[in-house]
């Protein structure tokens, strides 16, 4: 019998039907919890691109895989999964090129707002355009701080100090800093940093790391860019930062509320600039995602351990549990 295979969202068609070649594709009829809940319950793996709700593996007896369409794995209950002996597994690096971009195309943005000039100079006139520049600063010479610099941020870092920009890294390992990324306290970062790029991880540490006394030690006007998980900023604190100027300009990937509803008061904040959980979505990061996520999951499926694991313990005991029967 073939393996069941639960999509929780549509994939590239490609590798989509290529999945079904070997496996049999169930895909959700939407991503709310009653309904993955219900679709997981007789599939044996599946692939996910939303939030599984934190019991989705409680009734679902047969599911042995887990594979992330992205590198994030906040999204599925990994205790839980391993707990059960479900393998649960990422793809680590698979969008750090389009997260990177994003991050550097808001570092432009707020610095370098081409897209104002144009609409001033077609809605207003060209001295009014023209003296829009006059307001915005060059990247060279300024200090960017990166919190979190995995791969992300060391691919950002090596592009910004290419570009003249001193940068300040704080990680949990500052040996893996690379050459001219300056390791800095928390505080330190705070304190002298021009721009703050958020790429880390959120966990128990990070969770409202950005918070109101956080706020009070950065530069006046300092950007913040958010390229991590939504909750890593204190919202209540951030909004009211915005309004005053503390915070000269934002530019979010991530929220808290993880999707925005429209009533949040982030919305009506000065400066700021709202994506959809988008840094890491481009047609060739869904295709690269999508390809490499398939590959992974028929690899598991054919019992080959894969690098990608983040659960080896599940494997073990996926392995024991089954060798015995």
């Amino acid at each position: 019998m073939r393996a069941r295979v639960l999509l929780t969202n549509p994939i590239h068609p490609e590798h989509q039907a290529n999945l079904a070649k070997h496996v049999e594709v169930v895909l959700a009829d939407d991503v709310s919890p009653q309904t993955l809940r219900k679709a997981a319950a007789d599939c044996d793996a599946m692939i996910v691109r939303t939030h599984l709700p934190e019991d989705v593996f409680e009734d679902a007896p047969r599911m042995k895989y887990v594979v992330r369409h992205g590198v994030g794995v906040d999204m599925i209950p990994v205790d839980r999964a391993t707990e059960l002996g479900i393998v649960v597994a990422n793809l680590p690096g698979a969008n750090t090129a389009a997260v990177t971009e994003y991050a550097l195309a808001a570092i432009f943005q707020v610095n370098r707002p081409i897209v104002a000039y144009d609409q001033a100079l077609r809605a207003q006139s060209w001295d009014v355009a023209k003296s829009l520049s006059t307001k915005n600063n060059e990247i060279a010479g300024s200090v960017c701080g990166i919190i979190g610099v995995g791969a992300i941020g060391q691919r950002l870092a090596g592009i910004l100090m290419a570009m003249g920009v001193t940068v300040l890294g704080h990680t949990r390992r500052p040996e893996t800093l690379p050459e001219g990324v300056e390791a800095v306290s928390f505080e330190e970062l705070l304190k002298r940093s021009d721009t703050i790029v958020l790429a880390c991880p959120l966990n128990d540490q990070t969770y409202h790391l950005i918070n109101a006394q956080a706020i009070a030690a950065m530069k006046p006007g300092v950007t913040l860019i958010n390229v991590a998980r939504g909750a890593v900023i204190d919202h209540t604190a951030l909004v009211p930062a915005l309004q005053s100027g503390q915070v000269g300009a934002a530019v979010l990937d991530v929220h808290e509320p993880a999707i925005l509803t429209g009533q949040e008061a982030i919305l009506s904040c000065p400066n700021t600039l709202l994506t959809a959980h988008q840094a890491g979505i481009t047609a060739t990061t869904l295709e690269r995602l999508s390809r490499e996520a398939v590959n992974s999951l028929l690899s598991l499926i054919n019992g080959e351990n894969q690098a990608n694991v983040v659960n080896p313990a599940a494997w073990e005991m996926f392995h024991v549990k089954h060798s015995k029967s």
